[in-house]
């Protein structure tokens, strides 16, 4: 049975799957080195491909997800806005093949994530499917009939980009008032007063009322945005996932009635927004399902 390595690339660690066929054969997670730059970064990765080789025999095909955007005819990145370090126009793609003396396939970690859950998780079997990761930052994605929409430029599902508030705070895209920049997890645990996000969650299962309205807020603005991807793209289903699984409905909860509170042209009752299934590694198993499509 051939094998595929799938990569994920975060800010803190790298996470690796290994799939026979879309079977999951491993899976690790490695301190990604992030601050040492670049150069570091691509070390990392490579070692984490040789570790997959040596324990689990030889791969078909490398797939990485990425924390942002990349030029997809060379692999250049174009803006990584929560990986620390001088990224931008950085050979990514060629560098790393070059170390591992093969063929990588690059895809946006959320877009990974989303063909991980629309293939093999909670969006399995949807017409339309539209996925959004909460974590550092805030990413997205779209699948019809199974596959991948991406685009005339290679980056539609940038949810997370939509502008929400006029004029409002500078996102890491250099655009203001998106929702990014209004609700991504150190915004929600700097307006609860929490130094992290996950005692903002855990603040909120307390009863306490500064993480309560926190969470609200942020769900707010996600209605908003997810309320106008309702009206655009009518999915069957919209799945959250990323550091938010272990929430509940604490935070899917809030974000389900936003949504519902501001669609008006489809029964609020046909709106599903679920977990995602498949936990942290679905960047990674996405990565890897995207190696074996660009086969």
């Amino acid at each position: 049975m051939p094998r595929h390595l799938g990569l994920d690339l975060g800010g803190t660690n790298v996470k690796a799957v290994v799939l026979d066929d879309s079977e999951l054969v491993a899976n690790a997670t490695f301190p990604t080195d992030a601050p040492r730059g670049p150069r570091a970064v691509v070390d990392r990765l490579a070692e984490v491909a040789r570790w997959a080789t040596d324990h689990h025999g030889p791969v078909e095909t490398i797939g990485l997800g990425v924390p942002g955007l990349f030029d997809p005819t060379d692999g250049r990145v174009l803006l990584f806005p929560n990986l620390p370090g001088p990224w931008s126009g950085y050979p990514l793609r060629a560098r790393l093949e070059e170390e591992l003396g093969r063929p990588v396939h690059m895809i946006n970690d959320a877009r990974a994530f989303t063909l991980a859950e629309g293939t093999v998780g909670a969006g399995a079997g949807c017409s339309t499917l539209v996925c959004v990761t909460l974590g550092t930052g805030i990413g997205g994605g779209v699948m019809i009939d199974g596959r991948l929409h991406l685009g005339a430029f290679g980056v539609a599902g940038e949810i997370a980009h939509q502008t929400v508030l006029p004029d409002g705070p500078l996102c890491g895209c250099g655009n203001r008032g998106c929702v990014e920049a209004l609700a991504r997890s150190d915004v929600v645990a700097a307006a609860a007063g929490r130094p992290t996000v996950e005692q903002v969650y855990a603040g909120v299962a307390e009863g306490d009322d500064r993480c309560i309205g926190a969470v609200r807020g942020a769900a707010g603005w996600l209605g908003i945005a997810l309320a106008n991807v309702v009206a655009v793209l009518g999915p069957d289903r919209i799945v959250v996932g990323g550091g938010i699984a272990s929430a509940g409905e604490l935070v899917l909860g809030p974000i389900r009635d936003a949504v519902r509170a501001r669609v008006t042209l489809v029964p609020t009752d046909r709106i599903e927004v679920v977990a995602a299934s498949l936990g942290s590694y679905a960047g990674a198993i996405g990565a890897a399902l995207a190696g074996i499509e660009a086969e």
